[in-house]
């Protein structure tokens, strides 16, 4: 019987090391990848760690009940999987939530591409009405009279809680949040057994039969421009008329920001207005070669595919996938 129980301790031991030695730090994952980083804000761990505590804290919106997590859950790619976001009050948003997953990367922000900054960003769903419905003014008085975030700004940005901190902390957050480690990430880097046969014949199909990458090359799968991508044949009568409602320019009706394709099975439904639940909606809308609509991108053409293809081609959508965030 002690024999019998010492070689029981001695496994879990060993478990336990094989354990230790097999594991690896979030820093690891990441390890190599240069994040972008304005001058104004350098990332730091303790504003990182500002920044997620307000990212996941409800009272930023006005009624207390919608936190930037609320839209942007992590174990859902950092989406709600909704077709439409709930905001205060229970209102539904205008549009679909992106992941902000790798946001570090983008070159503009939000769906119609026109702010050049994350520290911008963090403003506009904190005041848009059927989201956090805040005034920023009033906000910020009360995030000031918080012990904890006002300590917070004294010893991070030696001032006193202020939209700088609010916005500096947040966007900081965001930036950290990286997800460029999936095993397409570790087949690219040399590891051949990384990827299926499936998954590899499906990247061959998007990259070489398809005209995905014209729109969503690797590494980030975007081009990060707005485009026309043939959802609906016209826009009349929808309030949503994409980047048009920045500029008025009519060359811009339909026109949303080309979203990343990592995590793509994590992050349903498709679409700015998420009116395609699954990927095969999405393949079904490219195959027939969108709908048409005048200023539809002059990629967006027919083609077919086999019911192995399909599959392949969805096999590698997964291999996209990269949760090592969530450690």
């Amino acid at each position: 019987m002690k024999t019998l129980r010492f070689s029981s301790l001695l496994f879990s031991v060993l478990l336990l090391a094989f354990i230790l030695i097999k594991c690896k730090s979030p820093a690891e994952f990441t390890a190599g990848i240069v994040v972008p980083t304005p001058i104004d804000n350098p990332q730091t761990d303790a504003k990182i760690a500002l920044g997620k505590k307000l990212f996941f804290d409800k009272r930023l919106s006005l009624d207390g009940t919608v936190a930037c997590a609320t839209c942007h859950v992590p174990s859902k790619g950092f989406t709600d999987q909704l077709a439409l976001s709930i905001g205060i009050n229970g209102q539904t948003t205008e549009r679909n939530a992106p992941s902000i997953l790798n946001s570090a990367f983008l070159k503009t922000a939000m769906f119609d591409a026109h702010l050049s900054t994350l520290e911008l960003q963090v403003i506009v769903p904190i005041q848009e009405k059927t989201e956090m419905g805040h005034n920023m003014k009033d906000l910020i008085k009360q995030l000031r009279a918080i012990p904890e975030y006002q300590q917070a700004a004294k010893d991070i940005f030696q001032r006193d809680f202020d939209a700088w901190v609010l916005t500096r902390s947040i966007s900081a957050y965001e930036r950290s949040l990286l997800s460029m480690n999936s095993r397409f990430d570790q087949f690219q880097k040399g590891n051949k057994q990384a990827m299926t046969a499936d998954e590899k014949a499906g990247w061959k199909l998007f990259s070489e039969k398809l005209y995905c990458t014209k729109c969503h090359p690797a590494p980030y799968f975007t081009t990060h421009v707005a485009e026309n991508n043939g959802l609906y044949a016209t826009y009349e009568g929808k309030s949503d008329q994409g980047r048009f409602r920045i500029h008025h320019d009519s060359l811009d009706i339909g026109k949303f920001k080309v979203p990343s394709l990592r995590n793509l099975p994590l992050t349903f439904p498709y679409m700015h207005d998420g009116s395609l639940p699954n990927l095969d909606d999405v393949i079904d809308h490219y195959a027939k070669g969108g709908n048409k609509h005048p200023l539809q991108h002059a990629a967006v053409v027919p083609f077919q595919l086999s019911l192995k293809e399909r599959m392949q081609l969805k096999s590698f959508f997964h291999a996209l996938v990269d949760t090592t965030y969530l450690h």
